[in-house]
């Protein structure tokens, strides 16, 4: 036994210094990006000046500020447009990615049959498919309401870029259960749905909520690709319409301020879906619990 493990002083100072860490990190975890920021915008600022770049090239940050203030309520109507797209895109990604990855973990079969499809829609570029899917669809007529064509038609854009992330790391986690577990179950008679019940998903939920962050991204992505390739005012006017009308208008002050709204819900949608993330796995998932430590 060592003089630092019997004496009281030097555990005492260890743990001090250790919750002195801690502060000094999350203290940190704040302040660096926002003086990041900050340094950003202000050599945003200072390349403008310097240069005497006019403002149909290139705005400055108080003009692109200026601009998201008197057409907030415009580019409000659109965020909600495309925050829209996004989110239902996202609902039909985890609805379709999670029910693939049970069928073709029950069904090696269906697997080798659906899985190259699957592999095709993700390595397609989206530029490439969404005309196509924008000329070919019609409206869906599901009794209570009617979605229109276009709407529709970004609606599966977004869907194939956010659908992929989520079933392979579906798929991958059903997998990735422990094999002495598996051979538990058996000993004790487990059903093939016990046992996806209570061993595979609960095993799967780590990768399952990575791939959520990764298709709450690229859904969003695919929401503005398809806003592009639609290109139309009207219904579905979302941010990337008003980028491209601003670009036509030559008001590059406000194709700025909807493109910094894009970032701004990116950023809030990987937010909070790592909050999800974390409220689910910190209890008892070792990759939650050493964040914590």
């Amino acid at each position: 036994m060592t003089v630092r493990d019997t004496d009281p002083t030097l555990i005492d100072a260890d743990e001090l210094a250790r919750q002195r860490r801690r502060r000094v990190e999350k203290i940190a975890s704040w302040v660096l990006p926002a003086a990041v920021i900050l340094l950003a915008l202000f050599l945003w600022h200072w390349t403008v000046v310097a240069n005497e770049i006019p403002h149909y090239i290139l705005p400055g940050p108080g003009l692109v500020g200026e601009a998201l203030v008197a057409n907030a309520a415009t580019l409000f109507d659109s965020w909600v447009i495309t925050i829209q797209t996004t989110a239902l895109a996202l609902l039909a990604a985890v609805a379709g990615g999670v029910g693939l990855a049970v069928l073709f973990n029950q069904s090696r079969f269906a697997e080798m049959a659906f899985y190259p499809f699957a592999v095709i829609l993700q390595v397609t570029p989206v530029v490439a498919v969404a005309p196509l899917i924008l000329i070919y669809v019609t409206d869906l007529d599901l009794g209570l309401f009617v979605i229109p064509e276009k709407v529709l038609g970004m609606l599966i854009v977004a869907w194939i870029v956010a659908f992929f992330p989520i079933l392979s790391n579906s798929t991958l986690g059903l997998r990735s259960a422990d094999h002495n577990l598996r051979d538990l179950f058996s000993i004790y008679g487990a059903t093939r749905w016990q046992r996806l019940r209570y061993l595979q998903i609960p095993a799967a939920l780590p990768y399952f909520l990575g791939g959520l962050r990764i298709a709450g991204g690229l859904s969003l992505i695919g929401a503005v690709v398809a806003e592009f390739v639609a290109g139309t005012g009207g219904m579905g006017s979302g941010l990337a319409f008003r980028i491209l009308e601003a670009n036509y208008r030559l008001k590059t002050d406000l194709a700025f301020a909807a493109l910094i709204l894009i970032a701004l819900t990116g950023v809030l949608i990987f937010a909070l879906l790592s909050f999800l993330s974390h409220a689910l796995l910190h209890k008892w998932h070792e990759s939650a619990v050493k964040r914590e430590v």
